[in-house]
């Protein structure tokens, strides 16, 4: 991931993330329990939001992202432990976290399947995955146009796929959700994967 990427990355989001993408995070993060992964924490945006969980394990495969997640691992109420690596390769044993949280990092990972196993193997049985991401619109107007944007898309903003099915890759990895939410038009979701 770019430096200036990294940089503008919060400037950019935050009109979002003051609004209806605080209150998707917030309800989010509270429902992960006990010992937690979050994949792509990027600048640490939920890092604030972790309150009654044991303690969280970031993976962020940007040092750009690590050092300015810094601020918000330090005020966070929860012991916060950022790692660079990546979601294809999790450096973790089988069942090693009781949640898993991805928000609108999925977009960017190269290997969407192989980081969704991943993500699966280092889950505890009973544990749960919670996603949050945009994905490819049902409206075939609006799908198209994503399948259009998405390569100009990808080069300005570190490889994020406008036109990625998430939920369809949930599916096709046999993975079961339990709660899913669609928010601006199905643009955007929210997934719990019970595994």
């Amino acid at each position: 991931m770019s430096k200036t990427f990294s940089k503008w990355y919060d400037f950019f989001m935050s009109p979002l993330e003051k609004g209806t993408f605080k209150t998707i995070r917030k309800n989010l993060i509270q429902r992960a329990e006990g010992s937690v992964l979050e994949i792509g924490s990027g600048t640490g945006i939920n890092f604030p939001y972790y309150k009654s969980v044991t303690k969280v394990t970031a993976i962020e495969p940007s040092q750009f992202m690590i050092e300015k997640s810094i601020k918000r691992k330090a005020i966070s109420s929860v012991q916060i432990e950022v790692q660079k690596g990546s979601a294809e390769m999790l450096p973790y044993p089988d069942n090693s976290f009781d949640t898993v949280v991805v928000t609108l990092a999925l977009c960017t990972i190269p290997d969407p399947k192989l980081a969704l196993k991943e993500m699966a193997r280092v889950c505890k049985p009973g544990g749960k995955i919670l996603l949050f991401e945009h994905v490819k619109m049902s409206s075939p107007f609006l799908g198209t146009l994503q399948d259009w944007l998405t390569p100009f898309w990808k080069k300005i903003c570190d490889g994020c796929c406008l036109n990625r099915d998430t939920v369809q890759l949930v599916i096709a990895n046999d993975m079961k959700i339990i709660r899913k939410t669609s928010f601006f038009n199905g643009l955007f979701v929210e997934l719990e994967i019970r595994k």
